[in-house]
């Protein structure tokens, strides 16, 4: 005898059928989406409280980077959320005007985070190689492009994509087969499949691997110009020599991680959704919302690679954590030597 199938609204003919999952199944995804949801919600608030109260901290990098992390925490707390549900319900119970915002909300958030990262990497170009220049090239104006860019790209892709349906042109027919009550997902025809995710990782991912890249060089070139100092004045500069050697070390483990976990996190994503149109959609909805939270998973680490890393976000956090902020005169207190 073949089980009688689960449908999200039982009432209705047109229902969607419900994905049946065994409890024990049930409670562990819903735990851990319900952690990462909290912790990428916790992560990306001590951010965004820590820059905006503490004045040391109010520089043109730490506004893009408090950018970023509104960015990660709207993710969490208007579109995780409700994936959660899709993704362990594998249906959508908030309506189709609903999942149409919810749907461009993800995808213009995720879109925003990953410029966000294109635009820190190159403000970090200017701070590595051009440190002379830095003050002037990266000003409070450039930062204001940055966010425009990062923001209005995004929200245009998204909600023109959405609304004026332009994704389903050529595939109304699979569109219209898998449609039920109940079903909210975005599928895109071929054109745009590969367009957007263009536009939304491949090229942002190119910047930032050109840009690292020659961060690397440069700072490889700086570690042999500093070995090629004569001997004479080598015992008077070693002090130096080491910090430099140490600094240079840390930035390139750091960019190192930046990289790891973007691409780690974003490119399995980005390719199956460029190769499910040519396979005619057959991707099996639970893997394709693996690599979607994986995704999701890169906001939460943004906060740890760009917040904690600094060893000067230290003090902000712990002082937030234990409510000695709400203190007097707090904003104004010394986190880091003006000469670092």
């Amino acid at each position: 005898m073949l089980p009688i199938p689960w449908y999200c609204f039982v009432s209705v003919n047109n229902s969607c059928p419900r994905n049946v999952r065994s409890t024990s199944s049930l409670w562990a995804m819903y735990l851990f989406m319900v952690g990462a949801i909290v912790l990428t919600m916790g992560e990306n608030m001590l951010v965004i409280i820590s820059i905006t109260h503490f004045k040391q901290l109010h520089s043109p990098t730490n506004f893009l980077i408090c950018s970023m992390a509104t960015t990660d925490f709207l993710l969490s707390f208007m579109v995780m959320l409700y994936s959660m549900i899709r993704s362990i319900e594998s249906f959508w119970y908030f309506g189709d005007l609903f999942c149409k915002i919810h749907t461009c909300c993800d995808i213009m958030l995720c879109t925003t985070s990953i410029f966000h990262l294109c635009f820190i990497s190159v403000d970090r170009y200017y701070a590595v190689c051009d440190p002379l220049h830095y003050v002037t090239k990266i000003t409070i104006p450039v930062i204001v492009l940055f966010l425009l860019i990062s923001w209005s790209v995004p929200f245009l892709l998204a909600f023109g994509l959405v609304f004026s349906e332009l994704n389903i042109e050529g595939i109304e027919e699979h569109v219209t087969s898998i449609n039920c009550c109940g079903f909210c997902a975005f599928i895109l025809n071929k054109l745009w499949e590969v367009m957007a995710s263009l536009i939304a990782f491949f090229f942002p991912d190119t910047v930032m691997v050109g840009v690292y890249v020659h961060i690397f060089t440069v700072a490889r070139k700086h570690a042999r110009q500093i070995a090629k100092i004569p001997s004479a004045i080598k015992c008077i500069s070693a002090m130096k020599n080491k910090l430099s050697t140490k600094k240079e070390n840390k930035a390139t483990k750091t960019l190192s991680i930046v990289m790891g976990v973007f691409v780690f996190c974003w490119l399995p994503f980005f390719i199956l959704t460029i190769a499910d149109p040519f396979i005619n959609f057959s991707t099996p909805e639970d893997l394709y919302n693996s690599f979607l939270w994986l995704g999701y998973f890169n906001s939460t680490c943004n906060p740890i690679i760009y917040g904690l890393f600094y060893s000067w976000f230290c003090k902000p956090f712990k002082m937030i954590v234990t409510g000695t902020i709400f203190r007097p005169d707090t904003s104004t207190l010394t986190l880091f030597p003006l000469s670092s």
